[in-house]
């Protein structure tokens, strides 16, 4: 089986095409210009991660943004979601501080500061 994909790890942008055999594995990726781009169709292909970027809400009624600190499995991303989305934020926050723990092994962290 062949799928197409757009490498996004560096800004080449490469086009990639992955053969995959019957059970899921990768055995070739063709039109990557870098290591990079090998990795990240391999990982796409077999173990799709994604950084969860949102907002949550402050005990003032004001919105932080915020992100988880690595890369979860993307079919939690919803349950995920679910987990952090009735979180309200005690002030102050400043970048970087964890706002919520162990969300699939991620951390929740404020990427702005607030006061």
């Amino acid at each position: 089986m062949k799928r197409e994909m757009t490498c996004i790890g560096c800004p080449m942008g490469c086009a990639l095409e992955i053969e995959l055999a019957a059970d899921g594995r990768v055995l070739e990726v063709k039109g990557n210009t870098c290591k990079r781009g090998a990795k990240y169709a391999e990982t796409e292909c077999t173990d799709p991660q994604r950084t969860i970027t949102t907002t949550l809400r402050c005990e003032d009624g004001r919105m932080v943004a915020v992100k988880t600190d690595t890369t979860i499995p993307k079919d939690e991303m919803f349950e995920a979601m679910k987990m952090i989305g009735g979180t309200v934020v005690k002030l102050p926050v400043m970048i970087g501080d964890v706002l919520v723990k162990d969300v699939f092994g991620s951390n929740v962290v404020a990427t702005q500061n607030r006061s």
